[in-house]
């Protein structure tokens, strides 16, 4: 691995854990592309889109909203967030974050170790930014 990685928005992998998901993960940086022991994404959520209740064993989960409106549900306790919060999440922390907005929900997502995530949204399907992610993710102005 070199000293330093540079990506832009347009380099990014987009994946769906499954193929009925309306939510979709850009994968910024991950053991599998750049050989890193953890994983950087931006999920974004169609408007009513929600992950399931997880848990992660070893990683730490890392949510910054980038933009947009949603509902964060920690052990049982439930909390709006909106572009500027943060999230931070201890390994074995049930979790679940939806979508409340009128309009999509951009989340930067980061788990320290990557705990087996990059592996699930790789065995996933491949999928296309548009051009409102690009705008959200990149230098592009729109």
């Amino acid at each position: 691995m070199t000293a330093a990685l540079a990506k832009t928005a347009r380099s990014y992998e987009a994946w769906k854990i499954s193929p009925a998901d309306s939510n979709r993960l850009a994968l910024i940086f991950d053991p599998a592309a750049d050989g890193s022991n953890f994983i950087a994404c931006v999920e974004i959520f169609d408007h009513g889109g929600k992950t399931p209740p997880n848990m992660h064993q070893v990683g730490q989960d890392f949510f910054f909203i980038l933009k947009g409106e949603g509902r964060a549900t920690c052990n049982g306790r439930t909390v709006d967030v909106a572009s500027g919060d943060a999230l931070l999440l201890k390994p074995g922390t049930e979790h679940a974050l939806e979508n409340t907005g009128p309009g999509r929900l951009y989340c930067l997502t980061m788990m320290v170790p990557d705990d087996g995530f990059s592996k699930l949204i790789r065995s996933g399907v491949r999928c296309d930014l548009d051009d409102e992610d690009l705008a959200v993710l990149g230098r592009v102005h729109g």
